[in-house]
C-alpha cells in the first residue's frame, strides 16, 4: 500500500537532486546553446530516470528479467551517491570564494577615491596648445592625464574587484566536475571489489557469566543479509556455506534478509544453503526483506526442506556435551504489517533460567526487548555496518550497535555487517562478513 508512495517520493528525489547535478555538472561547465550543454541536458535527464528505476522496475520484471537493469542502476546510483558527496564538499571552497568577490566589489564601490585638485597656474604662462589636445595628433601633450576611454579600466577594476573573468569561471568548475566524477568513479570502484569479494571472517570470543563448563568454546557461525537477488545468486550462496563450512562450527546462524524476493524466483539460488555443516544444525529468523516481498512463509517452507530450521517466536535446546544451551529466535519487527510480529512471551517465557539463553532477532533495536527477559546473547545483523561510508555513521543514530559487540543492560548484543548488500554492489568502509562467535564462561 505504501509502494505507489514510496515511488513516489524516489523519482521526486531523483529529479531534485539532478536538477542540481545538472547546474554544478552542465551549466557551470558549458556555454549557453553550445553542443555539449544539450548533450549534458539528455545524460541528466537520462540519470535521473536511471537511478529512480532500479527501486520501482525491478521488482516488477523479476531477479532474472531485470537483472541488466539493476546493474546498471544500482551501479550508477553508488556513483552518484559519491559524486554528490565530493560536489557538496566542493561547494565549501566555492562559496568562500563567492563570499570573497562580493566583499571586494562591495568595498570598490563604497570606498571614496581621493582625486587631487590641480596645481593653479598662471593663465599668462599656459599657451592653448599645451592645455589641449592636439587636432592633428589626437593626443594630449606630455604630463597631460588622458581622457578616459569607452570600455577602458576604471579605477575599480584596475584593482581587480570586478567579476571573475567568464573563461575562468568556467576552467575551474570544469576542474571541480572533472575532480568530482573521478573520485566518484573510483570509490565506486573500490566499493565494489570489496562487496563482491570474499567476507571477513571475524573470531569473536563472548563472554556470559555462569556458563557451564561443557559449553565453553561452543562455536556459534553468524551470518545475515545475503539478500539473493537480481545481483547476488547462486554463486554467493555456494562462497558462503564453503566458507561456514571450513569454520568447524558447531551451530550455524542465518539472522535474517536472506532474499530479495520469493522462492518462485530465488529458490535456485538459495539450494547450497542444504550443504551447511555444523555439530548441531542450522537455524534462521526472517528479516524485514523476507516481509517486504510477501515471501517470509514461503521462504520458511523453502528452508525446512533444505534442513535450516526457523525459528519463528521459538526456542530449541542445544545440547552440547551433556550441557544445555537455549537458542530463540523471533520474527521481525517489520512482520507487524502482516499480522504477526515479535512475541518474546511466547519465545523466551517458561525456560530454565539457570540456562544460559541466546536470542537470533535481525534488527539491533530489538535489544531493548531481549535486555526485558533476560537473554544473555541477541544475534542481529540488518545494519549492513551502514554499507557505505558515510552512512556508516548515520546509521548510528537508528541502531544501539551497528557493527560488533556492545552491551545493554546485562544482554550482549553482537551486530554482524552482513554477507551481501542491498542496492548498490558497494561497500565502503564496511566489510562484508562472516562470524564465529566463541563463548566463554
Amino acid at each position: 500500500m505504501l509502494a505507489p508512495l514510496v515511488n513516489l517520493l524516489i523519482v521526486v528525489a531523483s529529479v531534485l537532486l539532478h536538477r542540481w547535478l545538472w547546474v554544478r555538472l552542465v551549466r557551470d561547465t558549458t556555454r549557453s546553446g553550445g553542443r555539449a550543454r544539450r548533450a549534458g541536458t539528455v545524460a541528466t535527464v537520462a540519470s535521473a530516470a536511471l537511478a529512480a528505476a532500479p527501486r520501482i522496475l525491478v521488482p516488477a520484471l523479476g531477479p532474472d528479467t531485470g537483472r541488466p537493469l539493476a546493474w546498471t542502476g544500482y551501479v550508477w546510483l553508488g556513483v552518484l551517491l559519491y559524486l554528490i558527496l565530493v560536489l557538496l564538499v566542493l561547494e565549501i571552497p566555492r562559496a568562500f570564494v563567492g563570499t570573497r568577490t562580493l566583499v571586494r566589489r562591495r568595498n570598490s564601490t563604497e570606498r571614496p577615491v581621493a582625486v587631487p585638485e590641480p596645481a593653479k597656474v598662471p593663465a599668462t604662462t599656459v599657451s592653448r596648445e599645451t592645455t589641449t589636445v592636439s587636432r592633428e595628433t589626437g593626443q594630449a601633450p606630455p604630463g597631460a592625464d588622458p581622457a578616459p576611454r569607452e570600455g577602458g579600466d576604471t579605477i575599480g577594476n584596475r584593482r581587480g574587484s570586478g567579476p571573475a573573468h567568464p573563461d575562468r569561471r568556467l576552467f575551474l568548475s570544469r576542474v571541480g566536475a572533472i575532480a568530482a566524477g573521478g573520485i566518484a568513479v573510483a570509490t565506486t570502484g573500490i566499493g565494489m571489489r570489496t562487496a563482491l569479494g570474499d567476507p571477513v571472517i571475524r573470531r569473536v570470543p563472548v563472554r556470559i557469566a555462569g556458563l557451564a563448563q561443557p559449553l565453553s568454546g561452543l562455536r556459534i557461525a553468524v551470518v545475515s543479509d545475503l539478500h539473493l537477488g537480481p545481483l547476488l545468486g547462486r554463486g554467493h550462496t555456494e562462497r558462503i556455506v564453503r566458507m561456514i563450512n571450513g569454520l568447524e562450527a558447531d551451530v550455524v546462524t542465518v539472522v535474517g534478509d536472506l532474499a530479495d524476493g520469493k522462492p518462485s524466483q530465488l529458490a535456485s539460488a538459495a539450494r547450497p544453503l542444504r550443504h551447511l555443516e555444523s555439530t548441531h544444525g542450522a537455524f534462521f529468523v526472517t528479516g524485514n526483506h523476507e516481509y517486504m516481498f510477501d515471501g517470509a512463509d514461503a521462504w520458511v517452507d523453502e528452508l525446512h526442506g533444505l534442513g535450516v530450521t526457523t525459528l519463528l517466536n521459538e526456542r530449541t535446546e542445544i545440547r552440547h556435551h551433556g550441557a544445555v544451551l537455549d537458542l530463540a529466535g523471533v520474527e521481525d519487527l517489520s512482520a507487524t504489517e502482516h499480522g504477526r510480529g515479535p512475541d518474546y512471551e511466547r519465545a523466551l517465557g517458561g525456560r530454565d533460567t539457570g540456562r544460559p539463553v541466546v536470542l537470533m532477532a535481525h534488527q539491533p533495536v530489538m535489544i531493548e526487548e531481549a535486555a526485558r527477559h533476560g537473554v544473555d546473547l541477541q544475534l542481529s545483523g540488518h545494519t549492513h555496518g551502514g554499507q557505505m561510508f558515510p552512512l556508516t555513521e548515520l546509521t548510528k543514530l537508528a541502531n544501539p550497535v551497528v557493527a560488533g559487540l556492545g552491551k545493554v543492560d546485562n544482554t550482549q548484543l553482537y551486530v554482524t555487517s552482513g554477507a551481501g548488500f542491498f542496492g548498490p554492489p558497494v561497500r565502503v568502509g564496511a566489510d562484508p562478513e562472516i562470524t564465529v562467535i566463541e563463548l566463554r564462561p
